[in-house]
């Protein structure tokens, strides 16, 4: 998008309107700042603006000049404030080789009425004028206004990768004289969500608080996250199966003044951190910090990548019932879970299920997939199989001149026609039970 824009500036064919959409923080006003700095500045090179001059200076500031009008569509979004605009666009620029940018701020607030205002505008613009909206909800522009869209070069943003947010975080840091530990970073990275600005924001939060440097534990206690060591903590007493340990580890948090509904949010983040140390152990996808990696590992080994499948699965369907937010009793809801997840009992194969049950294994197939069967009903399947019996004796010979009837329930025919019929039963009992 960058060498687009820049080509696009450096040949002279510059669009009379763009669209720049994507989710808040990465930089759509930006781009149509250095938009208008490149298309106004007496030294640009190669389609990019010096950033230096009297012309660059105010426009990047934000600052509304002759040429360059910047407008919140929020504040501006009536018919009237639309034909305001359509009159002033009128105007040429203060000098011929000059081109006038108006950029309108969240664009998606504005009415249809106002959209009808300004579509002559943009279907028909004066020479050497330039509309750059700029929206986070492209979706409600298409609804109000469907020929907008199509009269309008458009370029979709995408959130910033994590790594990208260290990085540039990193260079500010250092160029400021801050000392900041990689935790830290990554965690505010995280909390961003992919938006630079946010990452930015928090990252003022916390140095207004620590001054001139940045660790883990100022950024957990000024953001209000759960420490690692909290979620390490849980997955041992899941690692421990300590159902009793539950109860103390919610009042815990509880009593710390942690919000539930962040916990929740970072519960699914350490149950994913020990899935993937469970899978490649030596991966760096497992964001955990150096300190508690080793703790993290045996934590994780203590169970299948199917048993953390199935705990994300239940963090996951919890977080998306919202239960959190609409109950005045989170903690009875927490406790709940959370018991869940240490109560879970661990899965096996139906091979496993087969060899306990004592039938043959086919050769030359390879083992299914591990399914929702519990090891206690593999257990109790094989208890429940009789011995082998002795040599039935001979049957009484029958009376053939008198003939009776005995009523049998299906479940004793069964059981003489299968012997592990009383296994399969307590198989399916405790599945369905579960």
């Amino acid at each position: 998008m960058g060498s687009t824009l820049r080509s696009a500036v450096e040949g002279g064919r510059v669009a009379h309107a763009y669209l720049l959409s994507g989710p808040r923080g990465v930089g759509k006003t930006t781009t149509a700042r250095l938009l208008a700095m490149a298309l106004n500045c007496p030294d640009r090179t190669d389609g990019e603006p010096c950033g230096v001059c009297a012309s660059c200076e105010p426009i990047w500031a934000g600052k509304s000049t002759m040429d360059v009008v910047e407008m919140d569509g929020a504040s501006n979004r009536g018919v009237d404030d639309a034909r305001d605009l359509r009159e002033r666009a009128m105007y040429a620029a203060t000098r011929e080789d000059r081109y006038r940018v108006f950029i309108l701020d969240e664009a998606h607030m504005l009415t249809t009425e106002a959209w009808n205002a300004l579509l002559k505008l943009i279907e028909e613009p004066p020479p050497r004028l330039i509309l750059a909206f700029a929206t986070t909800e492209p979706q409600k522009i298409e609804q109000t206004a469907s020929p907008i869209i199509s009269r309008c070069q458009t370029f979709e943003f995408r959130r910033v990768a994590d790594a990208d947010i260290r990085e540039r975080l990193r260079q500010i840091l250092e160029r400021e004289g801050v000392e900041a530990e990689r935790q830290a970073l990554r965690t505010i990275a995280a909390q961003a969500d992919g938006g630079v600005r946010d990452a930015l924001s928090l990252t003022d939060q916390v140095l207004s608080f620590s001054g001139d440097s940045l660790t883990s534990r100022d950024v957990d206690r000024i953001l209000g996250l759960v420490p690692e060591e909290r979620y390490l903590e849980l997955l041992e007493l899941m690692a421990a199966r300590d159902r009793a340990g539950v109860f103390e580890y919610a009042k815990g948090l509880l009593d710390d003044g942690l919000d539930p509904a962040q916990f929740l949010r970072g519960l699914g983040e350490a149950l994913r951190a020990a899935m993937v140390l469970k899978l490649a152990p030596r991966s760096d996808l497992a964001a955990v910090r150096d300190d508690l990696r080793d703790r993290f590992q045996v934590a994780a080994d203590a169970a299948s990548p199917a048993d953390w499948m199935r705990r994300m699965a239940a963090a996951s369907d919890f977080d998306a019932s919202g239960v959190l937010g609409r109950t005045a009793r989170p903690r009875i809801h927490l406790e709940v879970l959370l018991l869940r997840l240490v109560s879970m009992e661990s899965t096996v194969s139906l091979e496993e299920v087969l060899s306990a049950l004592g039938a043959p294994r086919m050769e030359g197939h390879d083992p299914p997939e591990p399914g929702p069967v519990e090891r206690s009903a593999a257990k109790t399947a094989a208890a429940a199989v009789p011995p082998p019996a002795a040599k039935p004796a001979p049957e009484p010979e029958l009376d053939r001149g008198r003939v009776t009837f005995e009523q049998v329930s299906p479940e004793a025919t069964l059981k003489k026609l299968d012997p592990r019929f009383a296994a399969a039963k307590a198989i399916l009992d405790l599945e369905f039970r579960d």
